[in-house]
């Protein structure tokens, strides 16, 4: 088998055992199910020519690419968009369903504020990690973290449904 056949193998290897995860991540990054679809095809495509470089660990370098994807196709739209009124900068989603939806609640945040959310939780990365792939110091991550936890909290309040039930019995 050359060189070059053997490469192939490897891509053709990876792609099969780690897309739904990719797709997985992706689908959190954007919340759209054909949007993460492109990202991870145009992901995959990047990766094919640059194989030889990535092949040993191409999980961070893939996931750096969809996040910077996303977030470039996101500054694009946004302004691409016209409108005759400006949006409210800062507002909430008022709800008083508790169980709102994950990709609903992500989509309240700015993309990196989810792009970290998503990498720290759903891909399991240290804080190290998580700056190196989205090529941002730690200090940022951990600023993003915190304020997209706390944008999630107003979105959906308490995130854990004991602690309400705790709350009850200790207030007097």
């Amino acid at each position: 088998m050359s060189r070059r056949e053997h490469e192939r193998a490897a891509f053709a290897e990876y792609v099969a055992a780690r897309r739904p995860a990719l797709v997985r991540t992706a689908y959190l990054l954007c919340g759209d199910a054909h949007l993460a679809e492109d990202l991870v095809q145009g992901a995959l495509i990047k990766a094919v020519g640059e194989w030889r470089r990535i092949g040993d660990n191409p999980g961070p370098w893939l996931r750096k690419v969809m996040v910077n994807d996303h977030i470039s196709r996101w500054r694009r739209i946004r302004r691409e968009r016209v409108t005759d009124r400006v949006p409210e900068y800062g507002t909430t989603v008022a709800t008083t369903d508790r169980d709102l939806s994950l990709a609903a609640a992500l989509a309240t945040l700015a993309p990196r504020q989810r792009a970290v959310v998503v990498l720290r939780y759903y891909e399991d990365l240290t804080e190290v990690e998580t700056a190196r792939v989205l090529d941002i110091t730690v200090g940022t991550v951990k600023s993003q973290h915190r304020d997209a936890i706390e944008r999630l909290r107003a979105v959906v309040g308490d995130l854990r449904p004991e602690s309400a039930e705790a709350a009850r019995t200790v207030a007097p």
